[in-house]
């Protein structure tokens, strides 16, 4: 038997076993991380030599599940895992974006990070789980990690009170939903989705979470002490100084000027002439000198990485020491605005949000609920009725690249886009539709996620659907320089994202909060600079949303003729397998007759969506048809079929018919029938009476005004 050694710690008031050298000791380090019956195996590999020809960190990070994990066998053909879920990808990133941060610049040995989930109990949730044990691994692993870090999710019970790792059934209730990250002292990452809370709300769950944290850091600490690693000390092994310095001399003065003059175009031509002036000296110098020979050996292009470091310290300093950004705002300020609705003359709703350089076309699309996406996961949630689609292609920022299905990047910025907007959204009982929205990137310089938040709701809007509330979103970035207090920016473009020091995204309507995303590139923020910001991006929000009303206020009265119609009714549970039939066969003749979409749940609401209106009567009426059950003092609208000298009989439906007496045909006495009714007629009745052997006696006569006037408005 192996040696293996095991920790415990406390998170949340339950109990999370770590254990390390039983399994996997093939990999640089491998633990596994339970709670409840909740089980993950967290696996790192670091690779000895760094990797040639990158100017990045080659971290890689995969998150999988297994359907074993909940008892059962995948879907699909095959019966196999296949791609990652949308799930798995947004876990991956959760476990990326803290870690990526804490490592030192110009470290390039490939690092990979496995978590797989093995079991499950549905109750304690996996996510924060593999963040933890990826900062585990990381710890023994003996990289040069400058962490560990903690994650914790936090949610809020019903008296306001704050949980800690909440299991789903109490996820489900809370009004928050956030996932913090961070080492003992900071913040580096924060993802949420709420249901329209307070920026004071948001402040006290991560200043809750941090406590967590700060155990969770602690704990690692003192297990990988008692696991005897020793971390590599990582030094830079290549000097770039005589780089920085020719930059300086040949370009300094022009990085200077492209950033003091607010013309994009103008400083792309004059960042490509200095760059372009930097390399003539540099390949003048001798084949052997070291920076020939540093960049030969490595493959890593050190004359690009110092010209974008010296960029980046023109910008900052700018923004710092002048209060003035690369396009001429102050930090507060929103680039301009304009919008505009109903573009796309087919669409069920459309909308295009436009940002400075950042525009973003959003377009929903109804259907009937049987178009619900089917989420063949591990958790409890098995369906979606509202589903967001981010697309980034390359034209949006003047490349050549092939369009292929959504990377990471496309994936986390839909989901954003998609929770922020959730909240504002009705009811499936108050709206039946099944809705999707695509945002297209038609260009951009920074902040895409948000103008496809607000693309989405403006779309949804035109679309008519009753949104509780038009949601906005907006970007911002920080700027930290020592011996000064960092600088929050609102509306953050490209270059700040990339230069800067924090991507931090709120989305909500006037009053409170939707969702919110924070990455940070330094390694964290104070709690006082995050405080700051959250009030920024509400004075941000509130004039992003002003410009959004500009073009559209509230959700339009009606929707678009290419957009299908919903009706609802209810049948008796017990009549659900007469509708469907024996193999479906009924529901598919329903179905033929009408060219209807038609849903049916278990509880007998059934859901006919149908693009035609006539073809939504013909599916009711065969529905009643098979469903109707004759009871007294029942008003309906019937055809007569036959008549006899003592009454007529009138066709009501499902095959059934009733009479009506010569006596209950006119207030005055008749010796006919003939022609105070006909065959063929449509007539309003009553049922005054079922007897024991099932005939119904029907009433003309006895339908007042009143009756026959209500019934009319509430079948036509």
């Amino acid at each position: 038997m192996v040696e293996s050694k095991k920790t415990q710690l406390e998170v949340g008031g339950k109990i999370v076993e770590v254990e390390t050298g039983k399994y996997a000791n093939s990999a640089t380090s491998s633990v596994t991380v339970r709670c409840g019956d909740t089980m993950l195996f967290v696996h790192c590999c670091v690779s000895k030599e760094p990797r040639v020809g990158i100017d990045f960190f080659p971290l890689l990070i995969d998150y999988e599940e297994r359907m074993s994990s909940i008892g059962r066998i995948p879907g699909g053909y095959n019966r196999s895992e296949g791609k990652a879920s949308d799930k798995a990808i947004l876990v991956s990133r959760l476990i990326d974006r803290p870690i990526r941060p804490l490592f030192p610049k110009g470290y390039r040995n490939d690092i990979q990070i496995v978590a797989q989930l093995f079991s499950y109990d549905q109750e304690n949730q996996p996510d924060t789980l593999a963040m933890l044990g990826a900062s585990y691994a990381l710890m023994l692993s003996g990289a040069p990690f400058e962490g560990p870090i903690g994650a914790v999710r936090v949610g809020r019970d019903e008296n306001g009170n704050m949980i800690a790792n909440p299991t789903h059934q109490q996820a489900e209730k809370s009004d928050l939903d956030i996932v913090v990250a961070g080492t003992h002292d900071s913040v580096i990452m924060v993802e949420a989705g709420c249901k329209f809370v307070t920026e004071d709300d948001i402040m006290n769950a991560v200043e809750f979470a941090q406590v967590e944290i700060k155990k969770q850091c602690e704990a690692q600490v003192a297990f990988a002490q008692e696991c005897g690693v020793v971390k590599e000390e990582f030094v830079n092994p290549y000097d770039t100084t005589e780089i920085k310095n020719i930059i300086q001399e040949v370009a300094g003065d022009m990085i200077y000027d492209a950033y003091h003059n607010f013309d994009r175009a103008y400083r792309q031509n004059k960042l490509e002439e200095a760059k372009k002036l930097v390399k003539e000296r540099i390949e003048a110098l001798p084949e052997d000198h070291q920076i020939h020979v540093m960049m030969e050996e490595t493959g890593i292009d050190f004359i690009a990485e110092e010209f974008k470091a010296a960029e980046k310290k023109v910008m900052r300093a700018m923004i710092v020491n002048e209060g003035v950004r690369a396009d001429g705002r102050n930090p507060h300020e929103v680039r301009p605005i304009w919008c505009e609705v109903g573009v796309i003359p087919r669409a069920h709703g459309s909308a295009v949000f436009t940002r400075g350089q950042t525009q973003v076309l959003s377009v929903a699309t109804l259907a009937g609920p049987g178009m619900k996406q089917e989420l063949d996961g591990v958790d409890p949630q098995t369906e979606k009725t509202y589903m967001h689609k981010y697309i980034f292609p390359g034209f949006s920022v003047g490349e050549v690249k092939a369009l292929r299905g959504p990377g990471r990047r496309e994936v986390g910025h839909g989901n954003l886009a998609e929770r922020a907007n959730v909240p504002a959204l009705p009811s499936q009982e108050e709206f039946g539709y099944t809705i999707r929205v695509t945002s297209d990137v038609l260009e951009s310089n920074g902040s895409t996620s948000m103008a496809s938040t607000c693309g989405s709701s403006m779309a949804l809007m035109n679309a008519g659907v009753p949104v509780k509330c038009m949601i906005g979103g907006v970007a911002m970035g920080m700027i930290t320089e020592p011996d000064h207090e960092p600088v929050v920016l609102t509306d953050i473009q490209g270059i700040e994202d990339f230069l800067g020091d924090m991507d931090f995204k709120v989305t909500g309507n006037d009053e409170a909060i939707t969702a919110l995303q924070m990455d940070m590139k330094a390694k964290g923020i104070s709690n006082d600079t995050l405080r700051r910001a959250l009030q920024q991006a509400k004075e941000g929000r509130l004039h992003i949303l002003s410009k959004m009303r500009e073009a559209i206020t509230e959700p339009a009265k009606e929707m678009s003729p290419f957009a299908p119609s919903i009706t609802t009714l209810t049948i008796p549970q017990s009549d659900i397998g007469t509708v469907i039939g024996p193999g479906g066969k009924q529901i598919r003749a329903i179905i033929d007759a009408s060219g209807a979409e038609i849903d049916i749940q278990d509880t007998g609401v059934v859901t006919i969506t149908s693009n035609d209106q006539e073809g939504a009567k013909i599916a009711i009426k065969m529905i009643k048809d098979l469903t109707f059950k004759p009871e007294e003092g029942m008003i309906l609208k019937g055809k007569v079929v036959r008549i006899i000298p003592i009454g007529a009989f009138v066709e009501l439906g499902g095959g059934k018919d009733g009479m009506i007496h010569i006596s209950q045909i006119c207030k005055e006495r008749i010796e006919t029938i003939e022609p105070h009714v006909n065959i063929g007629d449509e007539v309003i009745v009553k049922i005054i009476k079922i007897d024991d052997r099932g005939r119904v006696n029907l009433t003309l006569k006895g339908v007042t005004d009143e009756e026959k006037a209500k019934f009319e408005a509430e079948n036509n």
